[in-house]
């Protein structure tokens, strides 16, 4: 896995840490506005959000940051359903993006679905329409 571009922020001071621990107590209805615009969270956005400002809350300072995942090129064919080969051969074609640690490749997770939903497309497209 790659961290990516980690953001550290410093805890609250004791008053703003207070205030938002109390509102936080017993409380499950979190409501998220961006631009004025109201936002509903998957169960585990929200769990993350309130992990963070229950931290804050306690007056912790916070580092945040995001995790994408790297693959092998031997996972990143398994879970294609493709050869070793045969994905190498194509990450030295272009058509799927990799990166190198060294001497050894590495593919993005993201970019085998991608790879996978496009293949998905081309074959619903090569099937006869049925009546």
């Amino acid at each position: 896995m790659a961290l990516i571009a980690p953001r550290m922020t410093a805890g609250l001071p004791a008053e703003d840490a207070g205030k938002l621990q109390r509102a936080l107590e017993g409380g499950h209805d979190i409501t998220v506005f961006v631009d004025g615009t109201v936002h509903r969270l998957t169960p585990q956005a929200r769990d993350a959000v309130v992990d963070l400002l229950s931290r804050f809350g306690r007056g912790e300072a916070v580092t945040v940051s995001s995790v994408e995942e790297m693959l092998t090129t031997s996972r990143a064919a398994e879970l294609a359903g493709i050869s070793h080969t045969y994905l190498r051969n194509m990450t030295d074609r272009g058509e799927i993006p990799v990166e190198y640690r060294g001497t050894h490749r590495r593919i993005r997770l993201a970019a085998i679905m991608a790879w996978l939903d496009q293949q998905k497309k081309l074959d619903q497209q090569k099937k006869p329409a049925q009546a």
